[in-house]
């Protein structure tokens, strides 16, 4: 682990760190299965362990941390655009893939409401919550969501959840020192935060659905 740690933390005064972050979170959106989170923790473990945050010194490094929760944050919004834009072109085939999928089906509706009543608190619930994100982009762009009423919520889900993925990381390791356990505790903290996502997205009120009209008898 230490030493995975050193590897990262080479990397953290270069700008690869950053292109290898962006790229992992853009691309997280179409194989949820990319660690992005973990390797945003993991660089900013390394970070504040190079910065002498876990002895109490002066944190000279703290803008690289910045640069690091911009970075991530960007990247999050370009991926969700991306998705959206794909989903809005897809044309009736991927409106047949979504009516398939119960799940696809009633998180679109969700959204769908969530942003016709001014608010989009599902879209940032989505994105700490494990394919929450891209069920979110595809649906908004599958449903034609204007794109003025998805992106400020995008931008605010994507630095929401960039900010505590580096603040776990910078802050494990300042409290826990840079060991293996600031590490595994960090990781565990972001994934309990999608565990608590994902629970909260099902207690989420489906829309209630239109009558249908009365048959002559």
């Amino acid at each position: 682990m230490l030493e995975s740690l050193g590897g990262v933390g080479s990397l953290t005064g270069t700008p690869w760190i950053y292109a290898v972050v962006a790229l992992s979170v853009v691309l997280d959106v179409f194989l949820p299965v990319l660690p992005s989170g973990v390797l945003i923790v993991t660089a900013a473990t390394a970070a504040a362990a190079g910065t002498g945050a876990a002895t109490g010194h002066v944190p000279h490094g703290v803008p690289g941390v910045l640069a690091l929760t911009l970075c991530a944050a960007t990247a999050s919004v370009l991926g969700d655009l991306v998705a959206y834009r794909l989903a809005w072109r897809g044309g009736e085939r991927l409106d047949r893939a979504i009516s398939r999928s119960r799940r696809l089906s009633t998180a679109q509706k969700r959204l769908g409401a969530a942003l016709s009543r001014g608010g989009g608190a599902l879209v940032v619930l989505a994105r700490f919550a494990p394919a929450g994100r891209s069920v979110v982009s595809f649906g908004a762009g599958a449903a034609h969501h204007r794109v003025r009423d998805f992106l400020p919520w995008s931008a605010l889900a994507g630095l929401s959840w960039a900010t505590y993925s580096v603040a776990l990381g910078y802050f494990g390791t300042q409290w826990l020192g840079a060991s293996w356990l600031a590490t595994a505790v960090s990781v565990g903290a972001l994934f309990a935060a999608g565990s608590g996502a994902a629970f909260l997205m099902r207690r989420t009120p489906q829309p209630a659905e239109a009558p249908q009209p009365a048959t002559a008898a």
